[in-house]
């Protein structure tokens, strides 16, 4: 008789559904996964938590023990994808992971940190607080912690914080990621057109974030950042008052006195005439933001203020969030800032703290290599000193699709619409070569992106 449920994920390699594979597995569930291949850390987190897992789609592996209970299909899994023909062909029970997240991790009080950016810092900071102050809520954000504090949790406690994403739920399902989560409290840090080849409209963008407000019951509530005119315009559509506001301005909690430096960032936030000094060892003057919407929501559920900084400033940050991959003669840093506007974001707060060249390799997302996009790269790059688009990720687009992505060197043409300094270097060698060759003391490279770079952050720190 079969006593522990068997859940097999096809796509386990991504980071939501390795954090998803995790978080079952110390739940009970015997948990086995397939994807394309494997690569650290991803690989060295599945391995560290005991997950059975082979690269490519073999039927007779995934079925050894018997069929699975559950499969939860991943965006990899095409139409010729062999484990997801079996699974339909056998009707067995499937999910998307966001339907998963619905299902399992769900508790009455819904947390949901959305946003074109900062909901992944913001959701992980949160549950992170409320980890740290013994809330044990569920949890689930689609980024990289420190070693120690998983990606997802199945928790007991009444709260459950989630990181929102708009994007689709899966290839069958466009419905946005956030509408599967029942949130009864949101945090909402910023709404920019992004995603074109989703949404080819800033409109059809915004009303996602219009329909998500509206989900909201009026014992919730919405914690917004109103420094962002998205964010206002979303609001204007929102009659309740179930609101509370953060931001640099005359918010209810609003965030002041800012220094940065290059091992972190310190401020003040101030709410209905109290001070409270935060420090962190992030970096980037945008984490304020992130960091004062964590410490708004974690104060409106009642968590003490004083544990709040506390939490914090034990916060070690997200991998892949500006993080410093190597500081020596040369300083390397790895950020997902995958749109115009977050390299934008990114390269501004280098700029603010190194005085030294600032390289940049730039890899776009899907929606931002297409044509509506262009004129969000005039002056993106300005913090740049030189900008190398590198061979680019293939993507997958539809046969009849109208809006083809750019290819590596058409971005690069476009960059130098408003850039003197850029250059397409096809071969991975040649550009490692490339950044390390003629650099000096002081001088920066930023690899901006949200593909792994094939390896070349690695590479490129073992020639400096």
């Amino acid at each position: 008789m079969k006593t522990q449920q068997h859940i097999h994920f096809i796509g386990i390699c991504g980071v939501a559904m390795s954090a998803l594979a995790v978080a079952f597995h110390k739940n009970g569930w015997q948990v086995t996964g397939s994807d394309k291949g494997f690569y650290p850390p991803i690989s060295t987190h599945l391995n560290n938590a005991g997950i059975s897992y082979y690269p490519g789609w073999h039927v007779d592996k995934m079925t050894k023990a018997g069929n699975p209970d559950l499969v939860i299909v991943g965006n990899v899994a095409g139409s010729h994808n062999a484990e997801w023909l079996y699974v339909q062909k056998q009707h067995l029970t499937y999910m998307s992971y966001p339907e998963a997240i619905a299902t399992y991790f769900i508790k009455d009080k819904s947390i949901v940190c959305a946003g074109t950016y900062g909901k992944t810092t913001t959701s992980t900071l949160l549950s992170w607080i409320c980890t740290d102050n013994k809330l044990d809520p569920s949890y689930m954000f689609g980024g990289l912690a420190w070693d120690g504090f998983d990606s997802a949790h199945i928790g007991t406690g009444k709260y459950c914080i989630l990181e929102g994403d708009e994007y689709k739920t899966a290839r069958w399902d466009n419905r946005p990621k956030f509408k599967l989560y029942k949130p009864t409290h949101l945090l909402l840090t910023a709404v920019s057109w992004d995603h074109a080849d989703l949404y080819p409209t800033e409109e059809s963008y915004s009303k996602e974030f219009q329909d998500l407000i509206h989900m909201i019951p009026e014992e919730g509530v919405i914690v917004a950042n109103t420094d962002h005119p998205g964010v206002n315009n979303i609001l204007r559509t929102y009659s309740s008052t179930n609101i509370l506001t953060y931001g640099s301005n005359d918010q209810e909690y609003h965030y002041h006195d800012l220094t940065q430096t290059k091992k972190g960032i310190s401020f003040t936030i101030t709410h209905k005439q109290k001070t409270y000094h935060i420090e962190s060892a992030m970096l980037g003057t945008y984490m304020a933001e992130n960091i004062t919407g964590a410490f708004a929501m974690a104060h409106h559920i009642g968590i003490d203020t004083a544990a709040i900084i506390r939490s914090i400033k034990s916060f070690c940050g997200m991998k892949r969030r500006l993080e410093k991959r190597h500081e020596g003669t040369l300083t390397v840093f790895d950020d997902i800032a995958h749109s115009p506007e977050k390299a934008a974001a990114t390269l501004a707060n280098l700029r603010a703290v190194y005085t030294g060249t600032i390289t940049a390799i730039f890899e776009p997302n899907t929606g931002n290599r297409k044509s509506a996009s262009i004129p969000q790269y005039q002056k993106a790059f300005t913090n740049a000193d030189e900008v190398i688009i590198p061979r680019l990720t293939q993507v997958k687009t539809n046969i009849d699709e109208t809006d083809p992505a750019m290819d590596g060197k058409q971005l690069k043409n476009v960059i130098a619409q408003s850039h003197q300094n850029v250059h397409y270097i096809e071969d991975d060698n040649t550009l490692i070569h490339h950044i390390t060759a003629h650099k000096k003391e002081g001088d920066v490279i930023v690899f901006l992106g949200s593909h792994g770079f094939r390896g070349m952050i690695e590479e490129t720190i073992q020639q400096l």
